[in-house]
């Protein structure tokens, strides 16, 4: 064999190893970056970005290149027509997610989704906190729980009493008048 055809043998073995390495970068990529299914973000420790705040208790969040809504699970906080508590809990979620750069971490429990097709989900801020935990203990929002998604009940619990016992928020003075339950009950969408 002379040294030409000894170098177009070696140039399509090179073609051959960069087509194999471009395949799978792009295929690495794609898993990366691509289209997401809920299934990468099912674990435990997925970090997500919020992209907004609908009220007290749903935000929206970026999986891959996707918009999802996310129902904080274990929690019930006023309606936006509970006024001003509605709002009220809205500054306050806004607010521990500045505190956390809205970068949290999702934890999921046993179902994926509600009946709206929203993400159910624990979120926490970067530094640990249970951000649910935090709407219920800083008294803008009352627990409620839907099993079998519980993982949480008796932290929740605990921080309602804590929010009752010192009339935090909704549990002051002139606090909310009617549990968010039963004010969708009485103003259904």
């Amino acid at each position: 064999m002379c040294w030409i055809e000894e170098g177009l043998t070696v140039n399509r073995q090179y073609q051959r190893l960069i087509s194999a390495g471009a395949v799978f970068i792009v295929t690495v990529f794609y898993l990366l970056y691509g289209q997401t299914t809920d299934a990468a973000f099912r674990s435990s420790g997925a970090n997500v970005r919020v992209s907004r705040v609908h009220d007290g208790d749903t935000v929206s969040i970026i999986l891959g290149r996707k918009m999802e809504m996310v129902r904080l699970i274990g929690i019930d906080a006023p309606e936006m027509g509970q006024r001003p508590w509605g709002k009220m809990a809205k500054r306050h979620l806004e607010g521990i997610l500045a505190g956390s750069g809205w970068t949290v971490t999702i934890e999921f429990d046993v179902q994926e989704r509600d009946r709206y097709g929203r993400l159910l989900a624990y979120l926490w801020t970067v530094d640990g906190r249970l951000i649910n935990l935090e709407m219920v203990r800083d008294g803008y929002a009352v627990v409620y729980t839907i099993p079998p998604d519980i993982k949480h009940l008796d932290a929740l619990r605990e921080g309602q009493h804590f929010a009752r016992e010192r009339r935090l928020g909704i549990w002051g003075k002139k606090g909310l008048r009617e549990m968010p339950e039963a004010y969708r009950r009485q103003h259904p969408r």
